[in-house]
């Protein structure tokens, strides 16, 4: 009797809490990286400590989640939703503790969203575009990419999912702004070089992902000239590059992560993030080399911050549980089941 009266008690002060949410849109900060699209995080948004709790012990498939495909909002619970993201931003052949991890850094990510004046849509909680919000596998898409695997990769990626049931990762009691990433080559970004936020559980740690693991960790993009001065000035009208590339004077300077801060080209300084979308770069750790091809190359992929994802399988192969891979890559978060800052 009692444990039901305090389930009553946690659905109706859930749903209390839910009808006086207001979401408002802010731009997307995070850049889908090649091999599964990353989870959005708000630049604009203050760090999360100022956010209202969430109630903690809701199960996934007593939670609705308003998803927005196109013009259309439907309801659907928690569970459902996680179990098509995660087969969506993660490989199915991951690590079972790596996709636990990628579930609970998701349900973190759409509860983080929820809370007034963080959210990205203002009649829903989340979407189904990976450049937005996350990316979003339905049935017959998965059905078409895995095939025979189906019910195999379903009931995995369920059982991965279910083993967090309900919980999310806390920081000074409330939902944390989850990011992740898809890999990152010996450590991950501070967000403060990304995005400018100063949030605290966000910080560079070390990764470890090698070229043994990762597939093109390192890769390259090699652009002539005249490709780069056009695709430069398009971006910065008032660079000016003279004929002779020895002369342009190139200069780089970098965060103390190793990633990109500025190149200075053409009289104009490129922040490292725009020179990563101008060329459509895999991530802001980058080297430009200068002669009679432009050479740029890249390690990881993505913007860097938060968990990356080769990062956590490579963790959960060498034994780590889901909740140890999330506290290695979010600096001094707990649970909502323990409500313990580590």
């Amino acid at each position: 009797m009692k444990k039901t009266l305090l389930t009553a008690l946690a659905l109706t002060l859930f749903a209390a809490a839910l009808s006086i949410l207001a979401v408002i849109a802010v731009p997307p900060a995070n850049t889908p990286p090649a091999a599964y699209p990353a989870a959005s995080a708000a630049a604009s948004s203050p760090p999360s400590e100022t956010l209202r709790p969430v109630p903690a012990g809701i199960a996934d498939d007593k939670f609705v989640v308003r998803l927005k495909n196109g013009d259309t909002v439907t309801e659907i619970s928690m569970r459902d939703y996680l179990i098509s993201a995660v087969a969506g931003e993660m490989p199915a052949n991951f690590e079972p503790e790596a996709l636990s991890a990628q579930a609970c850094a998701i349900r973190t990510y759409v509860l983080y969203h929820m809370q007034p004046g963080y959210g990205r849509h203002d009649d829903a909680d989340v979407c189904t575009s990976s450049s937005c919000c996350l990316a979003f596998k339905d049935e017959a898409a998965l059905r078409e990419k895995w095939g025979d695997s189906y019910v195999t990769n379903m009931n995995k990626i369920a059982d991965a999912a279910d083993a967090s049931d309900g919980v999310y990762i806390t920081y000074a009691s409330a939902p944390i702004l989850a990011a992740f990433h898809a890999s990152s080559f010996g450590s991950t970004e501070d967000c403060f070089s990304v995005w400018g936020g100063d949030y605290l559980y966000l910080r560079s740690v070390s990764t470890p992902e090698t070229e043994a693991d990762v597939p093109n960790l390192v890769s390259s993009v090699t652009v002539s000239v005249s490709d780069f001065i056009e695709t430069v000035t398009k971006a910065y009208p008032e660079a000016k590059f003279p004929d002779d590339v020895s002369k342009w004077n190139a200069d780089m300077s970098f965060d103390p992560a190793g990633r990109l801060e500025a190149l200075r080209v053409g009289g104009v300084s490129i922040p490292g993030a725009e020179l990563r979308r101008i060329f459509s770069l895999r991530s802001t750790a980058v080297s430009v080399i200068f002669g009679d091809e432009i050479v740029m190359t890249t390690s990881g992929s993505g913007h860097g911050v938060g968990m990356s994802q080769y990062g956590a399988n490579l963790m959960a192969k060498q034994g780590l549980a889901w909740r140890d891979i999330l506290r290695a890559y979010y600096t001094g978060v707990g649970f909502s089941d323990d409500d313990v800052s580590f």
